[in-house]
């Protein structure tokens, strides 16, 4: 058995020597194979994650009256404001294309859209623009909260939302629902108002974080900003039934 071996060894050894170059052309290619599927792999590897959450500032939601009927039930729409941070946590650089919110109807257990909507989730796909600014006091200053992906009036800065790995950006994004009525409305808890946040990047990947918001009454939500909830109704050449005194 151990002279087989030897003979083996010493036949391979004799043809590895008068092939030199068969053997040298042939570990070039397996290591350029080797070389070629990594850096595929590695390529793979390489994605943007966006990882969200909450600042303190203008973040809640409020349902309020539009003044319509729709059968017996009174009209309404729900406004949402969100001061978020997103942070790059991936290797890849890409952009914010998008950003969902998705929350639970406020209706009886057991219907069909009870299912759909209480125990899945309604989304708003579209974000409304602000008529104005989201502002805050602070002593006898005003702070103006930058907008994520719309231009702010009173502060001209540029929405950054492109992110490469590590960096962040921050902002509010602002969401007006169209006419509703019923529980068609955010589901409030005990710890606050479950909302689902998506950002989708340019690849087409969806980053979601599930957060919890207030709700809260239009007098503080125009703490604020003045004109909260005013948008579809300045659209629709409304007026609000508590903004008809001014």
């Amino acid at each position: 058995m151990l002279s087989t071996l030897t003979n083996l060894f010493a036949q391979a050894s004799k043809w590895s020597n008068d092939n030199q170059g068969v053997v040298s052309i042939g570990i070039f290619v397996v290591t350029m194979g080797f070389g070629w599927i990594s850096g595929i792999f590695s390529a793979l590897r390489r994605k943007p994650k966006f990882k969200v959450s909450l600042i303190d500032g203008p973040t809640f939601c409020c349902t309020y009256p539009i003044g319509k009927t729709k059968g017996e039930h009174e009209a309404h729409r729900t406004g949402i404001a969100l001061y978020l941070k997103v942070i790059n946590a991936g290797s890849a650089s890409s952009s914010i294309v998008n950003i969902s919110i998705g929350y639970h109807w406020h209706i009886r257990p057991f219907s069909l859209a009870w299912f759909k909507y209480s125990v899945g989730w309604f989304w708003l796909h579209d974000q409304t623009a602000a008529l104005t600014d989201f502002q805050g006091k602070i002593g006898e200053n005003i702070k103006v909260f930058p907008f994520l992906t719309q231009a702010n009036h009173l502060a001209p800065v540029d929405a950054k939302t492109y992110l490469q790995p590590g960096e962040s950006t921050n902002g509010v994004v602002y969401f007006e629902q169209a006419d509703s009525w019923g529980g068609c409305f955010p589901s409030p808890r005990k710890k606050g108002v479950p909302i689902k946040v998506a950002i989708e990047d340019a690849f087409g990947k969806k980053h979601c974080a599930k957060l919890s918001i207030p709700s809260v009454s239009m007098e503080y939500a125009r703490t604020y900003n003045p004109s909260f909830g005013k948008t579809l109704a300045e659209l629709h050449g409304e007026q609000l039934p508590f903004d008809a005194s001014i």
